[in-house]
């Protein structure tokens, strides 16, 4: 039977939203950056399925090389550019809308 350990809540923490409780500790903004990418990553991979594109077509379309487009599409690797995924977006007919909120 497994045994189960009590998790201590921090009474700052109750009552706070979750945004408030990433930045108590330091992570937001990686957090937000890294949900983003992975949206995104997402949103990219939807559209080549739904337009049976391939990553090595679109890539080619992209001018771009397969590996290049393998890091666009990683969720995990946040270091891409403005550049190329705008280029992605508009090989797939979309374009990026960026919005500060």
């Amino acid at each position: 039977m497994a045994k189960h350990e009590d998790i201590e809540l921090k009474e700052k923490h109750i009552g706070s939203s979750f945004d408030d409780f990433l930045k108590e500790e330091g992570i937001y903004d990686e957090v937000v950056v890294a949900a983003t990418k992975k949206a995104l990553a997402f949103k990219l991979q939807q559209l080549m399925k739904e337009m049976n594109i391939s990553k090595a077509a679109l890539a080619r379309q992209m001018n771009t090389s397969r590996s290049a487009l393998d890091r666009l599409l990683d969720p995990t690797n946040t270091s891409v550019t403005l550049q190329s995924i705008g280029k992605a977006a508009s090989v797939l007919g979309k374009r990026v809308v960026v919005d500060i909120l």
